[in-house]
């Protein structure tokens, strides 16, 4: 923990509104300036006591704070340095290890991941038993979605018309393997607005889910791997369709920077969102009518560690036919936060019901969100709530409306969502 990062924090409380734990708890130590204090603590020699590692993990990293305080503190950097010096110092409970162990070991694998499709019908049928087991394996149960049926893309797509671009595109895992839908999207839109799309075969994790828990040599080890597959690719920059890894991938270089070397390959890489990148390109493609109502989730890893906001609203505002609604709190995080809603279920599902409650509120018949955690965040707590909503990525949007095709997730006639 850097004490000169510390010592930004003038208290102030300007961060106490847009905290979602302050938000739900009113503790201070469950808000950003009360974490500040007890790192400072920690620096000052105290060390770390199972209470204070617990005020620490019901932080979501979701850097909603970082946009609110006037002072500039990088409570992003702060909360980093603090999960790693965490998970080197404390001592957690065996079933805690276990589950944080599983966790790790299967999601940053998209062979892994793989390999679990099949089995995920016998565990919804199991789930209640998994519960009890541990409430971390019911949530990762419920959580997860119908996988959507596997694509498999080639290493190269051929821009469409003049060429404008050459692109690499990150295929991510979870993104991967439940969302592959997403990633042909991707891959189409990109082509269809002049980009030659480079798709490295047999990509891995970026990270972002080692980094954001304080597993920080797993971190390096994927970062490195990520920036060597894109370098023998022939690409120096990388289109990101989930605001997780796109905000790890813009990090690379800090994270790496105990190494010159690889601190500056990291620089030379890079990285942005697919919306980001589309915005700065310029339509050229001709916009199709989507007939439908659409409430845009920001996605926190977006919006507020990126600074993303304008440029998907301005996508989906040029579809012909097609109303944007925006989401009430929609700074406020939906409770995904990586595998926050996987090792704290509670706070989590209080967070996702308050989310979706808010969605609700919209009227629309469609959720667009940018992350695969957010979209399975907000549908399982509209599932909770008796009703469900239609979701899908903005890709998805914007490849219905280039091609002109009507899109999987609406009926053929009206826009109306399925069922």
């Amino acid at each position: 923990m850097d004490p000169e990062l510390i010592k930004d924090c003038v208290h102030c409380g300007f961060c106490l509104p847009s905290c979602p734990t302050y938000v739900l708890w009113g503790e201070e130590m469950d808000s950003p300036r009360g974490r500040i204090h007890l790192m400072s603590q920690h620096v000052e020699g105290t060390p770390i006591t199972p209470e204070m590692a617990g005020h620490f993990d019901a932080c979501l990293g979701c850097m909603a704070c970082v946009t609110a305080c006037p002072s500039g503190v990088q409570y992003d950097r702060l909360i980093e340095q603090t999960r790693a010096e965490v998970e080197r110092e404390h001592v957690r409970e065996p079933r805690e290890r276990a589950v944080r162990g599983l966790v790790f070991g299967l999601f940053p694998y998209p062979r892994r991941l793989r390999a679990l499709r099949p089995t995920l019908g016998l565990a919804r049928r199991l789930q209640p038993l998994l519960e009890r087991a541990h409430p971390s394996l019911g949530a990762m149960i419920a959580l997860a979605p119908v996988p959507g049926r596997r694509q498999r893309l080639p290493g190269r797509v051929r821009a469409v018309g003049e060429r404008r671009a050459v692109v690499g595109m990150l295929t991510g895992c979870v993104q991967n393997e439940f969302f592959p839908q997403v990633n042909a999207a991707t891959a189409r839109v990109l082509a269809m607005e002049g980009c030659e799309v480079v798709i490295p075969p047999h990509q891995g994790c970026c990270g972002a889910l080692s980094v954001h828990s304080g597993r920080d040599d797993q971190a390096r080890r994927f970062a490195k791997r990520t920036i060597r597959t894109f370098e023998r690719a022939g690409v120096d920059t990388v289109v990101v369709n989930a605001a997780g890894c796109g905000s790890s991938m813009k990090e690379y270089a800090e994270l790496l920077a105990d190494s010159p070397e690889w601190a500056g390959r990291a620089r030379a890489l890079r990285t942005v969102d697919l919306a980001e990148w589309l915005a700065e390109l310029g339509p050229v493609a001709e916009r199709h009518p989507l007939p439908v109502t659409v409430a845009y989730h920001d996605a926190c890893h977006l919006a507020h560690a990126q600074g993303i906001r304008a440029q998907p609203r301005e996508l989906l505002r040029g579809v012909p036919g097609l109303s944007l609604r925006d989401i009430p709190e929609s700074d406020l995080c939906c409770g995904s936060a990586g595998t926050y809603n996987i090792f704290e279920p509670s706070a989590a599902r209080d967070l996702g019901d308050r989310k979706a409650e808010r969605v609700r509120s919209t009227g629309a018949q469609l959720l667009v969100s940018a992350n695969p955690g957010c979209t399975m965040q907000i549908a399982a707590a509209m599932r909770r709530a008796g009703g469900e909503i239609r979701v899908a990525h903005t890709a998805e949007i914007l490849d219905a409306s280039l091609r002109g095709v009507s899109p999987s997730f609406l009926d053929a006639a009206g826009g109306k969502p399925r069922s």
